[in-house]
């Protein structure tokens, strides 16, 4: 599956940021979540690049792309400047953007920025930003992000995350996955080598570090979105309550669901036919 893919890098807003690629096409964009890297698409990215330029990039601080050191790097408007540097070095105007987790955070965020350099939108697994403030306004949301506020304390994070060889990030994917499967030890392995790099842990960290800054998604007001947005999620999301997907329509004209029972936060890759399939439908109606 790997032979075809390849591993390349571009620079950006001033940074180096590496990324794997097969297919051509259209481009179809594809960005991670915490504590992931590129390998969470690796279920979506040899079926997309059938039709797509499927790009998977590492986000900055990630794996093999640059780590700024400077905290305040990981900042919002810094992800977006990422995202429309990507796009315009691989000499795109525009592609279906994908993302899950911080990933989709930040795709919520750019569709709004620049919706002329989104096609479709994919989100999976992260609520649009209006619903996730107002989720943190509720006592049973705010117990499910108790790890947002831990991560503002500096190093005891960093501290704990490293104990026992990474153990926390074996425990956050198998831990959280109702199916234990979909994650073998080699997986496991891939992630905590790709954590371990120097200055990523705190890279990391520090995305969290900055979410509760005033002027961060969270702390904004938004209008009605007009790209076309598809959201998957699954239904035991245990950080994330599935009611934060509720009324998601209001801020989004031409909006789509699809909820998969019997699945955790990591869904693209806990259920990757079933998400690939909604995938499909959505960008060949």
């Amino acid at each position: 599956m790997q032979e075809s893919w390849t591993h390349d890098f571009i620079t950006t807003n001033g940074i180096r940021l590496h990324y794997v690629t097969q297919g051509s096409g259209p481009l179809m964009l594809f960005l991670h979540g915490f504590p992931e890297f590129w390998y969470s698409w690796r279920h979506q990215i040899p079926e997309f690049a059938k039709n797509y330029k499927v790009v998977a990039i590492d986000l900055r601080g990630y794996n093999d792309s640059d780590k700024p050191a400077d905290s305040t790097a990981y900042s919002m408007p810094e992800f977006i400047k990422d995202v429309q540097g990507v796009i315009a070095g691989l000499g795109y105007e525009k592609c279906v953007l994908v993302g899950h987790d911080w990933g989709g955070a930040i795709a919520w965020s750019f569709a709004y920025a620049h919706p002329e350099m989104v096609d479709r939108l994919i989100i999976l697994n992260i609520p649009h930003p209006a619903k996730f403030a107002e989720g943190l306004r509720t006592p049973q949301q705010l117990l499910r992000s108790w790890y947002i506020f831990f991560f503002q304390l500096p190093f005891l994070p960093e501290l704990l995350i490293q104990l026992n060889d990474y153990q926390a990030l074996k425990q956050a994917f198998k831990g959280m996955a109702v199916n234990k499967n979909a994650f073998t030890n080699a997986d496991i392995e891939t992630y905590k080598n790709a954590f371990a790099k120097p200055g990523v842990l705190t890279a990391a960290v520090n995305y969290y570090r900055n979410v509760l800054q005033l002027g961060s998604p969270l702390q904004r007001s938004w209008s009605v979105l007009e790209v076309p947005t598809l959201m998957i999620w699954g239904e035991d999301d245990i950080p994330l309550g599935k009611e934060l997907t509720y009324g998601t329509e209001q801020y989004v004209r031409d909006f789509q669901i699809k909820y998969i029972p019997n699945c955790s936060h990591w869904v693209q890759q806990e259920q990757p036919q079933l998400v690939n399939q909604f995938m499909h439908e959505f960008l060949t109606r």
